[in-house]
């Protein structure tokens, strides 16, 4: 069952326009092929199976400061987690990188102006940790650049979450509130940018132009 992030029309409409028909200068486009030939030559590693594990039944001590570091082969960014909002899920995420769930794994979906997604060992987009977790997000909530929260299918009750992802590299404001946020970058956003840009706008499934690895994701608490 593939947990992708759903993408309004008006959003999808946002995004094909910033790129179909637009002009740039040489400069620009040289500038931008410079922030992808950052990335590294990375071969992709070789798929795994979903998990089998269980969800943790505690959450993490919000009076601390728990970061999540995910090296990749695009360079490190840093996420600043917020247990107070999605307290299961964080708690997950904590769980699953000390279980060294996510060493290994790809940034499979890519969206050009919209997200950046991960957290699937099977590298199909249906792979996840052999469990959820719910965290209903707030009427409120807002997914604006630099935010983290997780994603699921459209069937799965608001908040669902496994093990997979996002990363927003713009606002979007017309995404519904359906997903638990779990932390936003806090360091490396150029990085999460640089990833942003290996996507084609016309592929449906976000499909990235390049591999991108994350070779590590280390769990600090302050």
């Amino acid at each position: 069952m593939r947990r992708l992030v759903l993408i309004s029309l008006s959003l999808a409409v946002l995004v094909a326009g910033a790129y179909v028909g637009s002009s740039r200068s040489s400069t620009l486009t040289m500038a931008r092929a410079v922030r992808i030939a950052a990335c590294k030559q990375v071969a992709k590693p070789a798929p795994r199976s979903s998990g089998s594990l269980k969800a943790p039944t505690s959450t993490l001590d919000p009076s601390k400061r728990w970061t999540l570091t995910f090296h990749t082969s695009c360079g490190t960014f840093v996420v600043l987690l917020q247990p107070k909002t999605s307290p299961h899920a964080t708690a997950s995420l904590v769980a699953l990188a000390r279980k060294r769930f996510f060493d290994n794994t790809i940034i499979h979906r890519v969206v050009p102006g919209f997200v950046i997604q991960g957290g699937d060992p099977t590298q199909t987009g249906g792979g996840g940790p052999g469990y959820t977790t719910v965290d209903t997000p707030g009427a409120g909530t807002r997914y604006r650049r630099g935010v983290v929260a997780m994603a699921k299918t459209q069937t799965e009750p608001r908040g669902t979450a496994g093990s997979q992802f996002f990363v927003m590299t713009a606002d979007a404001p017309t995404l519904p509130a359906d997903y638990a946020v779990v932390g936003r970058v806090v360091s490396g956003m150029p990085v999460v940018t640089r990833i942003g840009k290996l996507g084609d706008p016309s592929d449906p499934n976000g499909t990235p132009t390049k591999t991108v690895t994350v070779s590590r994701v280390v769990v600090g608490k302050h």
